[in-house]
């Protein structure tokens, strides 16, 4: 099995790849099945029907997915390439908790296969910026993030996945944060997603961004197993042609070595189990 459950579109304000144009480079590529997952950030971006004018940033509309063309794009796309390629429908909510009510309705309005958790602000601050971390310690910004995390997983199931769990580390120009001080929390953390029946994704992106560890790191990916985790998704977080199912097989392989046995994909929000040695 071959799924990429992590791809970005020209639907995602940093991505201009065409749809359908990553459907036939994944279909090239023998690709069983992709998950499309773009971008959802309340707090810092519009949806296009907000009411007024869309903000930029650059060229990148500060926007939310088009919900209507975006469903109907993916329908459309599971026509055309049926018996081709398994195309499954999802979104990257990037959450913070009190933007948790939005995506709560957005839930409720749209049917998703598969949501990826995942926390890329912090008081509506970006981490790629610098703008969360300006003004604060190390310690600070490190713990603020997994507190965060921690405060919308307590309070929010409607997700399958915790997207780059560590993200903070790939924005932290301070180097490395020793595990060990932020263990407490992220056990708490991987303790609530465990209990809820969620997981973690494998996101390989690390490669390009030249990170010394894994995406998440393997600490965390240990730690979820030793806890009993076992809801697992493998992502490239392509937003380019040259990045679309990049490193799955290194991501299966490392899995396999921490002791896993499965890799999820999903339909209808629930985890469909597949042996990593296929």
């Amino acid at each position: 099995m071959f799924a990429d459950y992590h791809v970005h579109t020209e639907f995602s304000d940093d991505s201009v790849y065409p749809m359908e144009q990553v459907v036939k480079d994944a279909v090239r590529m023998q690709m069983d099945e992709i998950c499309f997952t773009d971008h959802v950030d309340y707090g810092i971006k519009d949806d296009w029907d907000c009411g007024h004018a869309i903000r930029y940033r650059g060229e990148e509309p500060l926007a939310n997915v088009d919900y209507p063309a975006y469903f109907a794009k993916i329908r459309r796309l599971q026509e055309v390439y049926r018996g081709q390629i398994a195309i499954k429908c999802g979104l990257e909510f990037g959450m913070q908790e009190h933007t948790i009510p939005a995506y709560e309705a957005l839930f409720q309005k749209y049917p998703l296969d598969f949501v990826i958790l995942s926390v890329h602000q912090v008081d509506d601050q970006e981490f790629w910026t610098q703008d969360f971390q300006r003004g604060k310690s190390q310690k600070e910004y490190q713990e603020r993030y997994y507190e965060e995390m921690l405060r919308v997983v307590q309070k929010y199931q409607n997700y399958s996945v915790l997207g780059h769990m560590d993200l903070i580390a790939r924005y932290d120009e301070q180097g490395s944060y020793p595990f060990e001080k932020t263990e407490p929390v992220i056990t708490e953390i991987l303790q609530t997603v465990i209990a809820d029946g969620k997981g973690l994704e494998v996101n390989t992106s690390y490669h390009r961004y030249g990170l010394k560890d894994t995406t998440p790191s393997a600490d965390i990916l240990k730690l979820y197993r030793r806890l009993g985790g076992e809801v697992v998704t493998i992502g490239s977080d392509s937003h380019k042609p040259e990045h679309l199912g990049t490193f799955v097989d290194e991501a299966k392989e490392l899995l396999k070595s921490l002791g896993y046995r499965f890799f999820c994909t999903f339909e209808q929000m629930e985890p469909i189990y597949h042996s990593l040695d296929t």
